[in-house]
């Protein structure tokens, strides 16, 4: 059995949207931060780097599967259970895009939105070289997906595909840690609602954080 390891407000909430997208059977363990923000102990024990997300898999053979990373761990699941679903393949005119955006949202923006959350934490002032540059990158890269939910409905292009999944969090829960406005962002939030508004979606932030306010305007 194929067993989510989720923890409350963090990137393991992909791949609970992921199963529930694919429709697939799985296990779903939560588990609830510290007063520090920090993963209990017993979650930091599932991996070394103890970060989420974490996914074990008992029908591989050989032995329990461990896996981690939220790309490595949407591949695996797409390529053990995914059945051709929500990756366009090779010969497919949307592949390249949809592997830009796909690696986008974990190799540029989520590294931006955390530069400037650290920057806030160790209160540095607004005209810190390192905060104005973390503040620049960030707006590049909201605007530069604005421009391309324009075009399209979604970022792969006329298909929802994984690519769709990534950035939501950042775009989303990250914001409870590091707030910022997308406010300037009209298709930004157009593409949001048109998340919001699929059942998949609707039952993974149920099952995976009941209660959560799901900031998506």
């Amino acid at each position: 059995m194929l067993t989510v390891h989720h923890l409350g407000k963090s990137q393991s909430e992909r791949i609970v949207w992921l199963c529930e997208e694919l429709g697939i059977p799985y296990d779903l363990k939560l588990y609830q931060r510290q007063p520090n923000f920090q993963a209990p102990a017993e979650y930091k024990a599932l991996h070394p780097m103890g970060l989420a997300p974490v996914i074990t898999d008992n029908s591989v053979t050989g032995g329990d599967l461990v896996l981690a990373e939220s790309g490595a761990v949407v591949d695996y699941i797409l390529g053990r259970y995914g059945k051709g679903a929500l990756r366009p393949g090779p010969e497919d005119a949307a592949f390249a895009d949809y592997l830009y955006w796909f690696h986008f949202a974990n190799g540029s923006f989520q590294p931006a939105v955390m530069r400037v959350l650290i920057a806030r934490r160790l209160e540095a002032p607004a005209e810190h070289p390192a905060v104005q540059i973390g503040v620049t990158r960030l707006g590049m890269m909201l605007a530069m997906l604005d421009t391309r939910l324009r075009d399209v409905p979604w970022l792969a292009g006329a298909a929802f595909t994984a690519a769709d999944i990534m950035p939501v969090f950042t775009l989303t829960t990250m914001r409870h840690y590091a707030p910022y406005d997308l406010t300037p962002y009209p298709n930004i939030l157009a593409w949001l609602q048109r998340v919001a508004a699929r059942p998949a979606y609707q039952r993974a932030m149920q099952k995976g954080d009941p209660g959560m306010e799901l900031l998506l305007g």
